[in-house]
């Protein structure tokens, strides 16, 4: 008779939980973390970094940044020491690179076709239409020997 009870008891007990698991699984929505994975088990730092840049569309610029980063292997040691890039257009596909002087500027025109061609092999067909080059700025204009501080050059005296 104490057996009869005892396994009865059980039973009430296990109703009774399960009753209590399906209450907490309607309150959170039916999702439970278990053995199995679902949307809400913590992701590995790299793993979560490509599902937002995936989401988001940040494919391309991703790529570009890191073509930026490794400008060096992909030009080349001589060439990453006078070239550096600027920016990426990306909805034009530009990518513009400033050179430190103008030898060094016409050197990368010449080498834009295949710099274009390297890049697109390494990010995908269509990623770089275009390298724009800008060599170094020219120095500051100024007219005259004296300045007076302030002043914006020989304009500024014709009211």
């Amino acid at each position: 008779m104490a057996r009869q009870a005892l396994v009865a008891a059980r039973a009430q007990a296990r109703e009774r939980g399960a009753a209590a698991q399906q209450r907490k699984q309607a309150r959170r929505g039916g999702l439970r973390s278990g053995a199995r994975s679902d949307g809400r088990d913590p992701l590995p730092l790299g793993a979560a970094i490509n599902r937002l840049i995936t989401e988001r569309g940040w494919e391309t610029p991703a790529a570009v940044g890191g073509v930026m980063g490794r400008w060096p292997q992909i030009v080349g040691g001589d060439v990453a020491q006078h070239c550096e890039p600027d920016h990426f257009d990306e909805e034009s596909r530009v990518l513009t690179v400033n050179c430190d002087s103008t030898a060094w500027a016409t050197q990368l025109r010449l080498l834009a076709p295949q710099l274009v061609a390297r890049l697109n092999h390494d990010l995908g067909h269509g990623t770089v239409k275009l390298i724009t080059v800008r060599g170094p700025g020219g120095p500051v204009r100024r007219y005259g020997g004296l300045r007076a501080p302030g002043s914006t050059g020989p304009g500024d005296t014709y009211g």
